[in-house]
């Protein structure tokens, strides 16, 4: 029998990048997204319009419906709990295919407080697909506690590329976060400009755009220090590599947040990391031992931070991410779920 996946997920890096690193154990993958082109140039992607406009919706649906009988996959899997998982589990309510769903944080961790409607959704679905996936351990006990039930989740992330980085360290703190509110970027922003009063020798490089992006600039000119922050932009992820092999601190302070592929990726090339006091990230990060947990946003953080001894952060940030954050270590999990479910039928 084929081994057909039909992968569920918007057009984004995460989608393209989990379908290179499972397509090989399927004899076809097919994506439905919400649009084609962008991160999934080029693989095989049908578009279906997820607007809340109601006879869109139907007709979304219909079309769900439609793929799922013309492809007869073997497995469906939904990167998100979200709408367009939703109308797959409707499409499937009779033909029974076995079901995946990987939790992104935003799914468990802000859309269900948004609204009942939304939290009934989330519940929906957690209580009627099998299996999950979570990339932390406090998400999973937060599916737990919405489902009402222990639920069969595998702790499995999207994985990174291990880089050796033959870059020297220079003194340089960097920032690849979202320019939006949940981030934060303004604190971390405010906090380079109270340590370079006593740190004139160092920079912070800013990545990535957003809504904020204006107004962060603006602060920096008010801050006086337009000539020790450099504004990158988005970044490709040569660029983004660069940086993180020069940068000696990597800097993320989000208000909420699941586990971050940045963390890894900061962690593998020898960054200290500088997180918010998180649950996800505490799984990954002991405050003094291998990084800084910031509880006082406001407080002088990044001086704190080059108080921890390189060295050992080095050593056991490397541990860390070998065992946990490879995309060969996280390919095996998700290949364990389909076997799992494969054996099963």
């Amino acid at each position: 029998m084929k081994k057909k996946l039909l992968l569920l997920g918007n057009n984004s890096v995460h989608t393209a990048n989990y379908y290179h690193l499972v397509k090989d154990y399927f004899d076809d993958v097919l994506i439905v997204a919400d649009k084609t082109g962008g991160s999934c140039e080029g693989l095989p992607v049908i578009a279906l319009d997820y607007s809340t406009n109601p006879l869109i919706m139907l007709k979304t649906f219909r079309a769900t419906k439609r793929i799922v009988k013309e492809f007869q996959p073997t497995i469906i899997h939904g990167q998100q709990i979200n709408k367009a998982l939703l109308f797959a589990v409707w499409a499937n309510c009779r033909r029974k295919i076995p079901m995946v769903a990987t939790a992104w944080g935003s799914d468990i961790l802000v859309i269900p407080n948004q609204n009942f409607v939304y939290r009934l959704i989330v519940k929906y679905i957690l209580r009627t697909i099998p299996y999950f996936s979570s990339d932390s351990q406090f998400m999973a006990e937060q599916m737990n506690r919405i489902a009402g039930r222990k639920l069969d989740i595998t702790i499995a992330n999207f994985g990174i590329d291990v880089v050796e980085n033959s870059l020297e360290k220079q003194n340089i703190i960097y920032s690849n976060r979202l320019h939006e509110k949940l981030y934060r970027i303004d604190r971390i922003i405010s906090a380079f400009g109270e340590f370079s009063k006593t740190n004139p020798g160092w920079n912070l490089v800013v990545a990535a755009t957003g809504s904020e992006t204006d107004k962060l600039k603006m602060l920096v000119n008010q801050l006086g220090i337009t000539d020790k922050v450099k504004f990158v932009g988005w970044l490709d992820k040569t660029q983004n590599n660069y940086y993180y092999s020069i940068a000696k601190y990597w800097v993320s302070i989000p208000k909420s947040d699941a586990t971050s592929i940045s963390l890894f990726e900061a962690m593998s090339f020898d960054c200290i990391p500088v997180v918010s006091d998180l649950p996800a990230n505490r799984e990954w990060v002991k405050d003094g031992e291998n990084g800084l947990v910031v509880s006082d946003i406001n407080s002088n953080f990044i001086a704190l931070a080059t108080d921890i001894p390189t060295e050992k952060v080095v050593r056991i940030n490397r541990d860390i991410v070998m065992k946990n954050a490879t995309k060969e270590a996280n390919k095996a999990k998700y290949l364990g779920i389909y076997k799992k479910i494969l054996e099963r039928q």
